[in-house]
């Protein structure tokens, strides 16, 4: 077997044991995914060995085991600087060419879908870190590895929450992250700061992935930064002057004539497009007293932790219940929308097209037929 240590020369061994010197830091990526997913020098010993990497380098055991537990004593040398990634291409003490440097700090901020569905938007404190022990169980994840991607989680949102600019970019610049990792730890900071409820079974069916594409259409159209982008907290907390413009929406329902235009209108537009019509022109009222008292609790903290919660029961339940297609939803919701514009008494269409886009979107992504 080849091993790589730091000297100069080949040197052949006595127990004729070929040695290779030279700078650079030897880093296996099935090693250091083994450290990462929280192994014993042991278990991965293991997992090496029933890979067949004895055979295919011709080493003994104690040669696999001897270089298991150099590679891991390596990335725990490294993990302080992995903590901090601006640091790790600065410091002298391991020779990392940038394109490996790239792939350590990805791979080491990285996280399970299982996990981070677990802990998404709760407080990350230490009474979520002792949870940690149940979240393991769950998953299946190592603890040590949950406890390190929620460290991770942590350390990016202490760092971020107060920074000026956009939170993507900031995230991306401190932690040196590529776009679309930097996008998902957005879309945590944004969620453990707004504390939405995502563990409720309603909820269950949603993955990560919807919830961070819901993030970034309220991270982009209804936080602060939406509207200026150079204040404090710009894309993690949801923009109070918008969410109190939104309590005029209530004039949609609360007028009746304006209710019955309204309703008019969108039955005139989908009339003849859809198997569900009689459903929609049944349901139209109560639909839309759902989506309007959506957004005129919002100024409540409570009832933004619940907005998802309050999606599915005041909106997707019913449709289910009716057996629209999403493709129905979408008609229904582009109609309902442009139909306000319409309406001549009704005065607040800024605010209602910047309500209804993320409303829209949100819903069509977590319609599941």
């Amino acid at each position: 077997m080849l091993l790589v240590v730091n000297t100069a020369a080949v040197v052949k061994m006595s127990v004729e044991l070929d040695v290779f010197v030279g700078n650079t830091t030897i880093m296996d990526k099935e090693v250091y995914q083994l450290w990462l997913n929280g192994y014993t020098v042991s278990d991965a010993v293991k997992v090496r060995m029933e890979g067949g990497v004895m055979e295919e380098c011709e080493a003994s055991a104690d040669v696999l085991l001897s270089d298991t537990m150099d590679q891991f004593r390596t990335f725990q040398m490294c993990e302080r600087l992995l903590q901090n990634p601006a640091k790790l291409a600065n410091q002298l003490l391991f020779q990392i060419p940038p394109d490996r440097q790239a792939m350590l700090i990805e791979r080491y901020y990285a996280f399970d879908d299982a996990f981070v569905r677990e802990v998404l938007g709760k407080k990350l404190s230490k009474g979520t870190k002792k949870d940690l022990d149940d979240v393991s169980a769950k998953t299946g994840i190592t603890l040590k590895s949950c406890r390190r991607q929620f460290d991770n989680f942590k350390r990016v949102f202490k760092v971020v929450e107060e920074l000026k600019g956009p939170l993507v970019e900031n995230i991306k610049q401190h932690f040196l992250l590529p776009d679309p990792l930097a996008r998902d730890y957005a879309a945590i900071v944004f969620f453990a700061n707004n504390r939405f409820e995502t563990g409720k079974k309603k909820l269950q069916y949603l993955t990560f992935h919807d919830f961070a594409f819901c993030a970034g259409q309220l991270i982009n159209n209804w936080t602060v930064g939406a509207v200026d982008n150079m204040v404090e907290d710009m894309d993690v907390d949801l923009d109070k002057e918008f969410l109190q413009d939104l309590k005029d929406l209530k004039i949609l329902i609360a007028d009746k004539d304006l209710l019955d235009q309204h309703k008019s209108l969108v039955c005139v537009a989908l009339r003849g497009k859809t198997k569900v019509f009689n459903e929609m022109e049944a349901n139209f009222k109560n639909l839309s007293r759902g989506l309007v008292n959506i957004a005129a609790k919002l100024t409540n903290p409570k009832d933004v932790r619940d907005f998802f919660i309050d999606l599915i029961e005041k909106f997707i339940e019913p449709c289910r219940s009716d057996r629209w297609t999403a493709t129905d939803v979408n008609l229904y919701l582009t109609h309902y929308t442009n139909s306000a514009h319409i309406l001549d008494s009704f005065k607040h269409q800024t605010v209602w097209t910047r309500y209804m886009g993320v409303i829209k979107s949100c819903i069509l992504r977590m319609y599941h037929e």
